[in-house]
């Protein structure tokens, strides 16, 4: 990064600042602060690189005091360097250059979480559960995925080596792949529920909004008319964390009224306020629709959710949306860097925020929006909705909280590894569909066993502290007296793993599912067993009472 010299004027470097990304001119007491505090910015930045005692890396110093600036300011707002570039495309466009694994961290190693269909390393066989040791010889311990992923991610053409260790295999295994464009998809899956044409309830489960979103979407619908009269239909935004503002608007306009709001923005300069409209008719104007929602579901999931509530077109499923209600711009800067900026805010067709954090201290440190600040709005038809708090669904409908059996489990990734275990020594998956029968549980238990696995819950960790009061106090009787709690915790503890036998099952189909299976199929199997979406069927089978949740109270 080129060091800025104290020769140059305070008015070049405001025109410096503005280059190529829209500047206009400020009011002029702005403009003398910032040109004042750009001097001063500018002079002590040359000063420490070229006199500090030490030798300092101007790069990586510009980089610190960018960051820090950063930090007062919403999460969402990000530097871009040269080398971060490929973000961007990934953003905007959904696509990479790259291998093709979603890759993170399993008790501490580099693990293959999940390759991509159709990408290099789907096709040379690597698989869900593979553990990284090495990329290009050098060993992954201890690396941070921000760096695995700059590793794994490349020019397309280049190629990049993995030594792979695979349970069951006595030796390690070697691939080379060859990075090229990955380009990931809107939309992951288009089916029947319950595979049934004649029903006729369709479900699209719709994963990112980038580039060409309503476009996939609108080719999904098409593809479940093709095959079958479409009486309801199901898009799924869960854990769909957003994109771009344009493919929400793009996605809403296929349902919604022509000429009906569907977002607004409005910012610090005129310009940044907008409302975006639904420009062309509706293709499906007349459809059921449910849309399934949760924590996850952020930003453009949120303008396609709230615009769907707001114009009472259809009912939103699940449980809150997350309350990401600002927008982002991203603006080309000098040297191939770029800033992602928050230009505005966004509200739905009833004027409602979703945004659920206020940062506008600008201290770095966002504030909950609290309940007696939240507004009341209203739907086309007259249900009361509030601002705030992202999307409230219209049917609150959560998955089954975990007991602490299966809670301890999952943090210690033990469902995970052991279906690797499992698929190593059964290459042939137990039945077509993959159930995991009384056999498969107690294997299960046996291989916990053999590790040793243990947990504790809150009453062990009130009990420790208990008999430390106790024991300080002196009140042996009462020390001795504790003994048939722990023992009944014992007890409790042991029976744990029948009581929660469903839950265990649910969760080792899962991983096994993932490895057996193609994406697509693993998703047509778990759709069946989703609370949420059976409950989303249920609505679109019963019209009167998804017709009573669209009316006012």
């Amino acid at each position: 990064m080129k060091t800025p010299r104290r020769h140059l004027t305070p008015l070049l470097l405001v025109l410096l600042l503005g280059l190529g990304i829209g500047f206009v001119a400020p009011r002029s007491d702005t403009f003398f602060a910032l040109q004042k505090h750009f001097r001063i910015f500018g002079a002590l930045y040359e000063t420490l690189v070229t006199d500090y005692i030490d030798p300092i890396d101007p790069g990586r110093l510009m980089r610190k005091g960018i960051d820090a600036m950063l930090a007062e300011l919403d999460p969402y707002t990000t530097f871009f360097d040269e080398a971060d570039r490929g973000e961007i495309e990934l953003l905007t466009r959904g696509r990479y250059g790259g291998v093709g694994l979603n890759v993170g961290l399993r008790n501490g190693r580099l693990t293959v979480l999940a390759p991509i269909e159709g990408t290099a390393g789907y096709r040379q066989g690597i698989r869900t559960g593979d553990i990284i040791t090495h990329i290009d010889g050098q060993p992954t311990d201890g690396l941070s995925l921000e760096t695995v992923r700059q590793m794994l991610r490349g020019q397309p053409g280049t190629t990049v080596t993995l030594t792979i260790e695979r349970e069951g295999e006595p030796l390690p295994l070697q691939f080379v792949l060859t990075r090229e464009e990955v380009q990931l998809k809107n939309v992951t899956y288009v089916g029947f529920l319950n595979d049934d044409t004649t029903e006729g309830l369709g479900y699209i489960r719709l994963e990112r909004f980038a580039l060409g979103a309503g476009e996939e979407v609108r080719r999904a619908i098409e593809q479940l008319q093709a095959a079958g009269p479409l009486r309801g239909l199901v898009l799924d935004l869960r854990d769909n964390p957003g994109g771009l503002l344009e493919a929400a608007v793009e996605v809403a306009g296929l349902f919604v009224p022509q000429g009906a709001p569907i977002v607004s923005t409005r910012g610090r300069t005129p310009d940044r306020t907008r409302v975006y409209r639904n420009e062309s008719a509706p293709l499906y104007p007349d459809l059921p629709l449910v849309v399934l929602v949760n924590e996850l579901s952020a930003s453009a999931s949120e303008i396609v959710a709230g615009a769907i509530q707001d114009l009472d077109r259809g009912l939103i499923v699940g449980t809150n949306t997350y309350g990401k209600g600002l927008v982002q711009i991203i603006r080309p800067l000098p040297y191939n860097t770029a800033l992602k900026l928050t230009t505005a805010a966004y509200y739905t067709p009833s004027g409602r925020s979703i945004q659920a954090i206020d940062y506008s201290r600008h201290d770095g440190h966002g504030q909950l929006v609290p309940d007696s600040l939240r507004r009341t709005y209203y739907t086309r038809n007259g249900r009361v909705m509030r601002d705030g708090h992202g999307i409230e669904p219209d049917v609150v409908v959560a998955p089954p909280e975990p007991g602490p059996l299966e809670a301890a489990l999952r943090r210690q990734a033990a469902f995970f590894f052991f279906a690797n275990h499992y698929v190593a020594r059964h290459p042939e998956p137990p039945t077509p569909d993959v159930r995991v029968d009384d056999r498969i549980l107690q294997e299960f238990r046996a291989w916990l066993h053999s590790r040793n696995f243990d947990y504790q819950i809150a009453a062990e960790h009130t009990l420790a502290s208990l008999e430390t009061q106790l024991e300080a106090a002196d009140y042996t009787q009462a020390l001795a007296a504790l003994q048939n709690v722990r023992d009944a915790l014992a007890r409790a503890k042991k029976a744990a793993f029948e009581r929660e036998a469903d839950a265990l099952r649910r969760q080792l189909r899962q991983e096994l599912l993932a490895r057996y299976l193609s994406p697509e199929q693993r998703t047509r199997y778990l759709l069946a067993d989703d609370p949420v979406v059976q409950r989303a069927a249920e609505l679109l089978r019963d019209t009167r009472t998804y017709a009573a949740l669209l009316s006012p109270n």
